[in-house]
Order: C-alpha cells, then structure tokens, then sequence
C-alpha cells in the first residue's frame, strides 16, 4: 500500500453493512490493520441507488454514504485526473470484456490517487494494475 489508503469496492462495503459471510477473512485483517484512512467513491453511492431503484439491493445510496460516514471513511470525489486515468486503462486481450463503468472509475480513482483498491471481483485482474488487491 503505497500511501496506507483503502478505496473500498462497492460489494466490500455492502458485505460489511450485511455482515456477509463472502467478506473474506483476508479482507477483514486489510480494512482492520489499515493504518490510513479508508474511502468510498462517490460511484459507489450512484452504484447502490441505481440497484436500489431496480429493486436489486435493500439500502439507498444515502444511506450507504451514512454507513460509510458513521464507520469514519472518506467520501472521495470523481475529478478530471480519475477521467484522465480512466482513458488510460488497459485490459489484457485474452481478459474476458469488463463492461462496468463503476468498476472502472474506482479502479481509475484508486490508481491516480495511488490509493489500494480492495475488491473481490475478479475481472480485476485483467488490468494488471498493482494497486488491486483481490480478498
């Protein structure tokens, strides 16, 4: 971890909300031991109220941001550098196609910040990017 921050992935901190058996052990230790501060992406929070409105998962994206502000991350910001970032990535040509927007502005924001990105999600791996790490 290059500066000690933690972006969190979407489904991490749904995970933690749920008490989620799928939250590994691993990733626990992580968020525990982290010695800086830990964030959310604003797309996080657009994410849940997307999925919300479908019907596809219980909590708003308000009350996902109060969940994160009661549990004392920082809310970060979608700027010109992460865009920037984003028109960057690379994915491997024999990586399956990796179609979420979400994903790829958290991946941008946690690499341009140089922040670690905690995800399960395996599509990640894709990019080859050393600030993911997969739990």
């Amino acid at each position: 971890m290059r500066r000690n921050e933690l972006l969190l992935d979407t489904h991490i901190i749904l995970w933690m909300i749920a008490g989620d058996k799928r939250l590994s052990q691993k990733a626990r230790n992580i968020i525990k031991a982290n010695i800086g501060s830990i964030y959310y992406s604003i797309a996080s929070m657009w994410e849940t109220q997307i999925k919300y409105d479908r019907k596809k998962l219980p909590i708003s994206g308000i009350e996902f941001m109060h969940y994160c502000e009661e549990s004392g991350y920082h809310k970060l910001q979608i700027d010109d550098l992460h865009v920037k970032e984003l028109a960057g990535l690379e994915r491997d040509k024999a990586a399956p196609p990796h179609n979420d927007p979400f994903d790829r502005i958290m991946l941008s924001q946690a690499k341009a910040e140089g922040f670690t990105f905690l995800t399960h999600d395996p599509f990640f791996r894709g990019y080859n990017e050393p600030c993911v790490v997969e739990v």
